[in-house]
């Protein structure tokens, strides 16, 4: 029953993984060698959408998990793909204006707070009734 909800995890580790790698193409095309941090500023763009989502999987593995457990596997999904939906948000708009980012990261903060408050809830009537 916990297939599609690993699946949701899957592809979130997936959308890091392909921003991992654009970074590393990023490098090589827009000449920023490796360990620099800094240089072309779409590649800086590029970056930072990558290093973000990282922060925010960080984040949202364990609400996640909580709130499918403890809450509900259907709206779990239906949070799992507006996550994976903000983040690609996210990132497109980052790396074509920062000023674009701003819907992507409204839907992947209002994801992680409805995870987190319904996994505190959910968590806290399951204790109730033991």
């Amino acid at each position: 029953m916990l297939y599609i909800p690993t699946l949701v995890i899957v592809l979130a580790v997936v959308e890091v993984l392909v921003l991992g790698a654009l970074v590393g193409r990023g490098r090589q095309t827009y000449g920023v060698p490796a360990p620099a941090t800094s240089g072309h500023p779409t590649w800086e763009r590029l970056n930072r959408a990558h290093q973000n989502s990282i922060e925010q999987l960080v984040l949202f593995i364990p609400l996640y998990f909580a709130y499918v457990l403890n809450v509900g596997i259907q709206t779990g999904i239906l949070l799992g793909v507006v996550y994976l939906i903000a983040r690609i948000l996210y990132a497109v708009g980052y790396v074509r204006d920062p000023a674009r980012r701003a819907a992507g990261a409204f839907l992947t903060f209002a994801v992680q707070a409805w995870l987190a408050v319904g996994a505190i809830i959910g968590l806290v009537v399951k204790i109730a009734r033991t």
